[in-house]
C-alpha cells in the first residue's frame, strides 16, 4: 500500500475557488465567474465624443480635420487628388476602411464626375491592399447616407470597406458584444499603406 504524498492535494483542493482577474485586482462588486475585456477608450464613440457639432466643415468635422494631419496620426493609408483612405478609429474588423473625398458633402449625388469616379477607384484599390496584406476572403462595402440609414457622421460622405474572413463573427461579438481585434491601429495602417496599389486600376 502507498504512502500517502506530502504533495497530494487536500480533499476538495480541486474543486477550490481560483481568484479572478477582477478578485486579484481589487475589483468592485461580487465575485462571480466571468472574465471581462475592459475596453475604456470606447466610451468616447459611446458618449459621441469628436463628433461634429453641426452640419458645417467648419463644425469640427473629423473627415474635414484628418487631412489636415500626417498620415501616421491621421490614420490615412493614402491620399488622392480629391478623395483619402483612412482607418477607422473603431473598426468593426481590422482593416476597416473608409473612402472619403476631401470635400465636405453629405450625399452621393453631391460628388462631381472627378470625385465619383475616384471613390470607386480607391474602393478597388482598397480591396486589392486588403486582400494583399490580410488574405481577406470577403468584404462588406457601401454607405450609410443620413443619420437614420446609421451614419455616424452623416455631414460628410464615407464608404465603408470592411474586410471578412470565415468564422470572424463567433460568439464574442454576438453573444458579448465585444469585437476583439488582434493588431494595433498604427501596425494596420503601414501594413495596409506598404500594399496599396498606387498603379490606376
Amino acid at each position: 500500500m502507498e504512502e500517502a504524498r506530502d504533495d497530494a492535494p487536500e480533499s476538495g483542493a480541486q474543486n477550490a475557488h481560483q481568484p479572478s482577474i477582477e478578485e486579484e485586482r481589487g475589483g468592485a462588486g461580487v465575485p462571480d465567474n466571468f472574465q471581462r475585456l475592459w475596453t475604456p477608450h470606447r466610451m468616447a464613440y459611446i458618449k459621441g465624443e469628436g463628433k461634429p457639432t453641426g452640419a458645417g466643415s467648419g463644425d469640427g468635422c473629423p473627415f474635414c480635420e484628418i487631412p489636415e494631419m500626417t498620415d501616421d496620426e491621421g490614420l490615412i493609408v493614402a491620399r488622392g487628388r480629391s478623395v483619402y483612405a483612412v482607418l477607422n478609429l473603431y473598426p468593426y474588423n481590422s482593416g476597416h476602411l473608409m473612402v472619403v473625398p476631401f470635400r465636405h458633402v453629405a450625399d452621393y449625388t453631391e460628388l462631381d464626375g472627378a470625385e465619383c469616379a475616384e471613390l470607386a477607384m480607391f474602393t478597388q484599390q482598397a480591396l486589392t491592399a486588403l486582400r494583399k496584406a490580410s488574405g481577406a476572403q470577403g468584404f462588406n462595402v457601401g454607405m450609410n447616407l443620413g443619420q437614420v440609414a446609421g451614419a455616424g457622421i452623416a455631414a460628410h460622405l464615407h464608404q465603408h470597406v470592411v474586410p471578412r474572413w470565415g468564422g470572424d463573427t463567433n460568439f464574442m461579438p454576438v453573444v458579448g458584444h465585444t469585437k476583439v481585434l488582434p493588431q494595433l491601429l498604427r501596425d494596420t495602417r503601414q501594413m495596409l499603406a506598404d500594399a496599396w496599389p498606387h498603379e490606376h486600376l
